[in-house]
């Protein structure tokens, strides 16, 4: 029965379908009225953003961009879910990393999460800042093993915290098959991160007590979060997490596992980001990749890959770090929807040190909330069948494989780092990214983006250095401007105040504002504190409002129209009254007074290095 409203208009009326030359078309017109004369393909290319890995999202996509059939979720090639009802039964496993040396605090946080929404324990072993592996009795005292896996993160040598914790489990009486979690052991993992030659015979070991007598336990952890924090892209990342799984299979095969055996000792960790389209492609885009070496292995039903997501260390900043909390959530979303099985989300005072109870509570909260009260894990793959993410996700794992199959002519993964070329293509990759940092394009909020110079400091307890030596470097977003502000906060330290620049802004109000603002968001991701008083100045005021801002250079800020007019007059006075370096917020052009042109796109980390440099700020 057809239910007709009282107007007669019927829901299911018909609309002319657009075509995409009418779509097109109309982004013409909005390009021209903003000074872009640009037609057909190019209007579209217009609106793109380019990504990694040669990678552009597009403004538009439509069934033109459908690729190969994703299949269902729970049957190969695992890109819709490794599981059947994905999240959809219990949501995602909550992982909570845990790095304390005290076994007593380490046991009183552990308990605390368990009570409050954790489901399973990652736990820093042994080595810096772990909790000896004689202290791990006593730091799990009270956790009933048999209900809260746990997964180790035990360092170079994990031999001895392995020892324990199964020693741990026969002690209470935990039945072998009631084991869950992983023992977390990753020598090529380790020699990308201390830079020595990987031994897999302990991890063949592992693997092979694992799968005879813990059918629950998985030995062996591909983590790939080292190549992130050395700034690798996502398709980096994915390639060498790959190129490491099948070095591992190649070892377990040979030591008389069958492939299927072997794969189901595999765990693979990834970065999840605050792009949350790209992390949920890349973890479809994983899954897709292993189902298809375990094709090749010729076991196409074992490549259902279990992952470990945990919200990127590279994206968190150590100023303005309650805005971590967003990154963070918006992390967890791109992990869960893109079908992780476990899930860390990190403090969001991770920077700065060992994380403080509320630090965690929040971190823990974050899945709570998008599981229990967004409903985000009652759908299975709710991503799959956009043509955006579909598109993203194939083309993400075409630039991966590509890498992958790099890797595997040099030789395999630890022949690819003993060489240097893992080394040489991720400092390649983070040089990139960071000239685009540098330049704002990719802008850090709290940052390089709306700074706060008098923000009250985050303290925190410091956390264990990480092993230093000849491995991968761990790299942050906003490592550069970090920098450039503890210079800033040690001259305030020296002298009891900041560097300062006085916005010299001409004309009213309504038409510098644009540009002091942008000048005053610039000097301060420096360090440098922006004097903007009087409001407006000329070439008769200027002098004095200099000389009482107690800076040492000036910014002029407004139109181009005025600079034409006011700017030699106004930087005369300006120079009369003291000031050695006059900066003008805008491009290169007819006034060529300044001594420096600031604007979007210019090399921001440079342009205020150089001028602290300058004016002495150590």
């Amino acid at each position: 029965m057809t239910v007709q409203p009282a107007d007669g208009l019927s829901p299911a009326t018909e609309f002319p379908a657009p075509s995409h030359d009418q779509w097109q078309s109309l982004v013409e017109g909005v390009l021209r009225r903003s000074g872009k004369d640009v037609t057909g393909t190019d209007a579209e290319e217009a609106l793109s953003t380019a990504l990694g890995d040669g990678l552009t999202v597009r403004p538009l996509y439509t069934s033109a961009d459908a690729t190969a059939d994703p299949g269902l979720p729970g049957f190969a090639p695992f890109t819709r879910g490794s599981r059947a009802t994905g999240n959809t039964t219990d949501g995602w496993d909550v992982r909570q990393h845990h790095q304390l040396a005290d076994p007593v605090r380490l046991n009183e946080a552990v308990l605390g999460d368990l009570e409050n929404g954790v489901t399973s324990l990652w736990l820093a072993v042994g080595g810096p800042g772990g909790v000896p592996v004689s202290g791990l009795d006593r730091a799990l005292q009270g956790v009933h093993l048999d209900l809260a896996p746990v997964a180790l993160d035990a360092g170079a040598d994990p031999g001895p915290a392995v020892r324990e914790l199964l020693g741990l489990y026969a002690a209470r009486g935990v039945a072998k098959s009631a084991v869950r979690g992983s023992l977390g052991v990753d020598p090529l993992g380790q020699a990308a991160r201390t830079g020595t030659e990987p031994e897999t015979a302990d991890a063949v070991h592992w693997a092979r007590l694992c799968s005879r007598e813990y059918p629950g336990l998985r030995a062996l952890a591909v983590d790939a979060l080292p190549y992130h924090e050395a700034g690798g892209s996502a398709a980096e990342e994915l390639g060498l997490s790959l190129a490491t799984g099948v070095a591992y299979l190649r070892a377990l095969t040979a030591a008389g596992l069958s492939v299927e055996d072997a794969c189901a000792q595999l765990e693979f960790r990834y970065a999840a980001t605050a792009d949350q389209f790209l992390t949920i492609a890349k973890l479809r885009a994983a899954r897709r990749l292993w189902a298809r070496v375990a094709e090749v292995c010729g076991a196409p039903d074992a490549g259902a890959q279990r992952q470990h997501a945990v919200t990127s260390p590279v994206m968190m900043t150590r100023r303005d770090p309650w805005v971590n909390m967003l990154r963070t959530t918006l992390a967890c979303l791109g992990a869960g929807v893109g079908g992780a099985e476990a899930v860390t989300v990190l403090p969001f005072d991770h920077a700065l040190g060992l994380p403080d109870a509320f630090a965690r509570r929040i971190a823990r909260n974050t899945s709570t909330i998008l599981v229990e009260e967004s409903h985000l894990a009652r759908v299975t793959d709710p991503a799959g069948g956009s043509w955006y993410v579909e598109r993203l996700t194939h083309e993400l794992a075409a630039a991966a494989w590509a890498f992958f199959q790099e890797v595997e002519r040099a030789g395999g993964q630890a022949a690819a780092l003993r060489s240097g070329m893992v080394q040489e293509r991720l400092a390649d990759t983070w040089a990139a990214r960071s000239r685009d940092l540098a330049r704002r394009k990719e802008p850090v909020t709290g940052v390089s983006e709306f700074p706060t110079l008098d923000e009250r400091p985050v303290e925190r307890e410091p956390a264990p250095a990480a092993p230093s030596g000849g491995g991968l470097p761990r790299v942050r977003r906003d490592g550069a401007f970090e920098v450039l502000r503890a210079r800033s906060d040690a001259h305030l330290a020296a002298t009891g105040s900041r560097p300062k620049v006085f916005l010299a802004a001409l004309g009213p109000a309504s038409v510098h504002t644009a540009r002091a603002s942008f000048a005053a968001n610039l000097f301060l991701s420096g360090g440098i504190e922006p004097v903007h008083e009087p409001v407006s100045v000329d070439a008769s005021t200027a002098a004095a409002a200099f000389e009482a801002s107690g800076a040492a250079i000036a910014c002029l800020c407004s139109t181009d129209t005025l600079y034409a007019e006011l700017a030699d007059d106004v930087a005369s006075a300006l120079r009369a009254a003291g000031a050695d370096r006059i900066f003008l917020a805008g491009r290169p052009g007819e006034y060529a007074g300044a001594d420096v042109h600031v604007f979007a796109g210019c090399d921001v980390v440079a342009v205020l290095s150089s001028e602290l440099d300058r004016m002495g700020v150590a």
